[in-house]
């Protein structure tokens, strides 16, 4: 799983699940699964073209999580990387809503369990995108 943390103007770009997708109604950054034969960043390139219909310059990674949701055997690792969509207005293609949000109020937004530790840095100012 790969997901995004677009910054502009000292905020960050989070999206809220729809209300018939599983987890509905939470907060995640843009992002998704990797598809065989792609690399983290092309996967990340593709699912923002496929969410928000920009064309992203993806950074560095900021962050990994490893996540286990109860009542699944499996363990998932998420990397978080920094990305650039400069000008572009994201359009919503297939969320509930997107915000732009502060860092420092992140942790009002109802994220996805995974995201809790990264929230945290950010908001606390630890991890700067």
């Amino acid at each position: 799983m790969v997901a995004a943390l677009i910054e502009r103007d000292g905020s960050i770009l989070v999206c809220q699940r729809r209300r018939d997708d599983r987890f509905p109604l939470k907060w995640e950054f843009p992002g998704g699964k990797v598809e065989p034969g792609e690399t983290l960043q092309g996967a990340l390139t593709r699912e923002l073209l496929e969410e928000l219909d920009v064309q992203a310059q993806i950074g560095r990674e900021l962050h990994r999580a490893d996540y286990r949701y109860t009542g699944r055997a499996d363990f998932f690792t998420i990397a978080f990387f920094s990305a650039s969509i400069g000008e572009q207005q994201e359009k919503n293609l297939v969320f509930e809503s997107v915000a732009w949000a502060k860092p420092e109020n992140l942790p009002s937004y109802d994220f996805l369990d995974a995201n809790r530790e990264l929230i945290a840095l950010l908001a606390n100012g630890t991890l700067r995108v």
